[in-house]
């Protein structure tokens, strides 16, 4: 099957499921199908964003015959069930993260789409930036030493107010955790993913240091300014973190340091990653994405920019543009669909997929339940993967 021949469903017509189209129409993958909470809010959707043919309900998108690839983009407490019907219906699945609410569920989705034989990713996008998977390719060939320190955030702005409001905040739909499923679960990933080696134990503080929000009645879009009424709206004690600070002991004795917030102003979307090693150090940051800063001790610094010349082949391939075109957030879920699409396109997942899988949003869950129980119990907690 060709890539063009691959037909696409997305569930969930916000922002993200709105990103998901877009990169797929750039791949040339044939997106027939689109359904949201209602069929009413979907079709609006659908009229302002150009989206293709609304389906009434998630049983209808998965069960028609013109879609191979779910795509799951809706809010956490539904991944699971939506995961699973698409199984039940023998569609490969792409789903956003986290895969589930706990890692018991995740556990159980693992196993299905393992027994299901067909490819399932998870949408940690953020390693999909090109110099990314030119870092991983950095420490794996030992260009800085042994790896010791990791080091990093996740930090944006968009819940700084007490009128700020999206369903992420309401555990019921997002789970008891926020901050650190929502935005650290990526930066977990792109650490495991540049070092290559897993997380084992968590020290954390989790806070909520917006205690009270103030909110309109209806759904508020994922960005969304706040809204003129919401003084006059609801009013609700929050429970879950604003953000967290978070200290990590990974494989092989390597240390990590991370801080995650929603709540830091004028960040709108800033990661940062560095890798100390035993002979240099690498640092990389979402806010100057096309810039690799290469640390050395006895000689200058240098700066590497993303070129498809210059870099590790596994990051050339997953960059598009030429150098000085700086490839930027939309641009990772191209490199990710397209490597999740060359499997689709064959039929099965491969032996071990350059993507993120299932197992992969597994591991994410089992890290961050790690750290929930951590910053409870105040103490240290090894990551429970059995």
């Amino acid at each position: 099957m060709s890539l063009a021949q691959v037909r696409a469903g997305v569930v969930g017509v916000g922002f993200i499921g709105v990103a998901h189209v877009e990169a797929l129409r750039r791949l040339g993958v044939q997106v027939t199908g689109v359904t949201g909470s209602s069929p009413e809010r979907a079709r609006a959707k659908a009229a302002a964003a150009n989206l293709p043919r609304v389906h009434d309900s998630v049983e209808a998108l998965v069960a028609a015959p013109d879609v191979d690839v779910v795509h799951v983009a809706t809010p956490n407490r539904l991944h699971s069930q939506q995961v699973l019907a698409a199984l039940d219906a023998g569609k490969h699945v792409v789903c956003e993260k986290p895969l589930g609410l706990t890692s018991r569920e995740t556990a159980g989705m693992v196993a299905r789409a393992a027994a299901a034989a067909v490819v399932n990713a998870v949408c940690f996008n953020i390693r999909f930036y090109a110099l990314c998977h030119h870092m991983r390719a950095m420490v794996a060939a030992g260009d800085i030493g042994s790896p010791r320190l990791v080091t990093g955030s996740y930090l944006q702005d968009w819940l700084l107010e007490p009128t700020d409001w999206n369903w992420r905040l309401e555990p019921e739909s997002a789970g008891a955790l926020r901050a650190v499923a929502d935005i650290g679960s990526h930066w977990l990933d792109l650490a495991r993913f540049v070092t290559g080696r897993r997380v084992v134990a968590a020290m954390a503080d989790l806070h909520t240091t917006v205690p009270v929000r103030r909110h309109p009645p209806g759904p508020v879009e994922t960005f969304a300014a706040p809204s003129g009424d919401a003084a006059e709206g609801i009013t609700e004690t929050m429970t879950s973190d604003d953000a967290a600070g978070v200290l990590l002991r990974f494989e092989d004795g390597v240390r990590g340091t991370l801080a995650i917030s929603q709540v830091s102003a004028g960040r709108k979307n800033a990661v940062s990653i560095e890798v100390d090693g035993s002979e240099g150090a690498l640092w990389w940051s979402s806010e100057d994405p096309d810039r690799l800063w290469i640390g050395h001790r006895g000689r200058p610094n240098g700066w590497l920019a993303r070129d498809a010349a210059l870099m590790a082949p596994e990051a050339a391939a997953v960059t598009a543009y030429p150098p000085g075109h700086i490839e930027g957030y939309a641009d990772t879920f191209r490199g990710l669909f397209a490597q999740v699409y060359a499997d689709v396109a064959r039929d099965g997942p491969a032996p071990t997929p350059a993507y993120p899988t299932f197992a992969d949003g597994h591991d994410a869950v089992c890290v961050t339940e790690a750290i929930a129980t951590s910053s409870a119990e105040r103490r240290w907690v090894d990551v429970d993967r059995s």
